[in-house]
């Protein structure tokens, strides 16, 4: 009774932290997002993502979110199977180096990137003195894509990397003594006990990637807008928080579904504690 006690005073801060900064915000978004400017109810802010304006930045934010994921699957998984296949020590040292840019701040990341991709920018310059023509890399979905892949990659890589970790090196042995190949192994063992750690790192780099503004507008410039430049254009330039919370409540909907999907398959909690 007495540690029940304990619990119950240690827990009670973090459920104040939640209630103020979590379920108070998604209380008053829902509020916005089901009410007009003058507080009378309605579903228009909702139904709104239906104009052509906003399907066209929803559907262009799905489309570069799962090309960012699958680049960024093809990537972590070679990344991961070298990582393992290192001794315990040196690994740990490749991950520490791995993450460590992520230690920098995620807007400045994001603008080392701008730098290097504009017209004048280091890439071009590199290209310029190789004699080759100057490329228009900046304000295009490969740019964002690129932007996406780089900042989220480490969100795929550990949850993969976590669940090779812990296939015993006996199975891929008895495997190859069985006379199974390279792929035969990575088909019929390593992928299905990885799968877990495969749809949790999806998840989060999906996720993010869907959500994303700040991305698109450093590295698409005012070309390309994604939902998240549409919901932030809302509630920044045109003062509309009742569309904008409206906006917000379906793309909630959408990252709830992702959720679910990872709760669903990532039973052992692969990306859970990745960290």
């Amino acid at each position: 009774m007495k540690n029940e006690r304990k619990v119950r005073v240690f827990a009670f801060p973090y459920v104040i932290w939640m209630a103020i900064f979590v379920i108070v915000p998604l209380l008053i978004m829902a509020y916005y997002g089901f009410t007009d400017g003058e507080g009378t109810f309605t579903l228009e802010n909702i139904t709104s993502i239906a104009k052509p304006v906003h399907l066209k930045a929803l559907w262009t934010s799905i489309r570069l979110s799962a090309i960012c994921t699958v680049l960024c699957f093809a990537l972590a998984l070679p990344l991961a199977l070298v990582i393992r296949s290192l001794h315990i020590k040196s690994s740990g040292f490749v991950i520490f180096i791995f993450i460590l840019p992520m230690w920098m701040n995620f807007l400045l990341r994001t603008i080392a990137w701008q730098s290097l991709l504009e017209k004048s920018g280091v890439i071009n310059r590199i290209l310029e003195i190789l004699g080759l023509p100057a490329q228009n890399m900046i304000n295009t979905e490969g740019a964002i894509v690129l932007g996406m892949v780089y900042n989220y990659l480490p969100f795929m890589v550990l949850p993969i990397y976590n669940a090779l970790a812990k296939i015993s090196q006996d199975t891929f042995d008895a495997a190859k003594d069985l006379g199974a190949d390279w792929w035969q192994t990575m088909r019929r063992i390593t992928l299905p006990l990885i799968f877990p750690g495969i749809v949790s790192g999806s998840t989060m780099v999906f996720v993010p990637a869907l959500t994303t503004f700040v991305i698109s507008d450093l590295l698409g410039g005012a070309k390309i807008h994604l939902i998240g430049n549409v919901i932030e254009q809302e509630f920044t330039t045109a003062n509309n928080w009742n569309q904008g919370a409206g906006l917000s409540l379906v793309l909630m909907i959408l990252v709830i579904g992702s959720m679910a999907l990872m709760s669903k398959y990532d039973k052992n909690g692969e990306g859970a504690g990745i960290w």
